[in-house]
C-alpha cells in the first residue's frame, strides 16, 4: 500500500465544485472515474479543500492510498490519459507517509479573487474573472483588505448553511493590487468559511463604490452579522492559488 500526493489544477466553471455528488459533475467525481479506469480501484480521494461550484484552482492537492504499482513519475500522464476532462491537469505526484492527509496536514491556503476592470469584457476572461467596468480605487480596497488580517470570528463573512463548530479563523495576509486590467485580491489564512473569500471580495467592492466605509470593516467583523458585510461575489473570479503543508518551507 502506498500513499500518493497529487498536485492538480482545474477550471472550475465546468464543475459543480470539488466534492463528489450523485447528480452533478465534480472534480473529485471525475478523478475517481479516471482512477477506476486506470487502476480498477475505487479510491478514497482526499482533497485539500472543498471548493464550491465555479471556483477554480491554480494549485490543488489530493492524497490517495493505492495498491497500484504505476511508478510515481508516470502517474500524472497515466491518470490524465484515463478519460480525465481537459479542464483538469495533473501536474505532479509524489509518495508521502502512509498517515499523510491532504486535508488535515494543510497548514494554510492562499486564494485570489480577480476583477476584470474593463469597459468591455474579454471573452477569454468569461467565467474566469468578474468584470467591473467602473473606476476601482486599489489603494482604498487594499486598506480595507488589511482589516481582515489577524484572528477573528468571521461569522459576518460566512454564508448561511455552514456546518462548523467555530467561525474563528486566522488571516496571515491580505492585499489588493492592480496588474494591467486586472484587480487582484489576495488572501492567505489557516482556513476559510463557506463563501468567506467571495464575501470579502464583495465587501471590498462595496468599499470601492462607497456603500461601505473602509473604516467600518472592523465593526462589521465584530458584529458577526452577515447582513452588515457586502455581497457574495460570483465564483467566476475565485481561485485557490497556493496550498501549504506541514514540514515545507512556508516562506514566500
Amino acid at each position: 500500500m502506498r500513499n500518493l500526493l497529487f498536485k492538480i489544477a482545474f477550471v472550475g466553471s465546468s464543475f459543480h465544485g470539488w466534492q463528489q455528488q450523485d447528480n452533478a459533475v465534480t472534480v473529485q467525481g471525475e478523478l475517481r472515474k479516471a482512477w477506476t479506469i486506470l487502476t480498477g480501484e475505487n479510491p478514497n480521494i482526499i482533497g485539500c479543500s472543498r471548493t464550491d461550484a465555479g471556483v477554480h484552482a491554480n494549485e490543488y492537492f489530493f492524497s490517495v492510498r493505492t495498491e497500484s504499482t504505476i511508478p510515481v513519475k508516470n502517474f500524472p500522464a497515466a491518470l490524465s490519459s484515463a478519460k480525465l476532462p481537459g479542464e483538469i491537469s495533473v501536474i505532479s505526484c509524489e509518495e508521502v507517509d502512509i498517515d499523510f492527509n491532504a486535508r488535515f496536514d494543510c497548514l494554510k491556503k492562499e486564494y485570489v479573487y480577480i476583477f476584470e476592470n474593463t469597459e468591455i469584457p474579454s471573452p477569454f476572461n468569461y467565467k474566469r474573472a468578474l468584470n467591473y467596468k467602473y473606476k476601482m480605487d486599489v489603494a482604498l480596497m487594499n486598506e480595507g483588505a488589511k482589516h481582515f488580517i489577524g484572528e477573528h470570528d468571521f461569522s459576518a463573512f460566512c454564508a448561511s448553511g455552514a456546518e462548523v463548530l467555530s467561525k474563528v479563523r486566522t488571516i496571515y495576509d491580505a492585499a489588493v493590487e492592480r496588474k494591467g486590467d486586472s484587480i487582484i485580491f489576495r488572501v492567505c489564512g489557516n482556513g476559510f468559511l463557506y463563501n468567506m473569500v467571495r464575501i470579502m471580495a464583495g465587501t471590498l467592492l462595496y468599499v470601492n463604490n462607497g456603500k461601505i466605509n473602509v473604516d467600518d470593516i472592523p465593526d462589521i467583523i465584530l458584529s458577526k452579522n452577515r447582513s452588515w458585510a457586502g455581497i457574495t461575489a460570483p465564483p467566476d473570479g475565485l481561485y485557490l492559488n497556493r496550498v501549504y503543508f506541514s514540514g515545507e518551507d512556508n516562506e514566500d
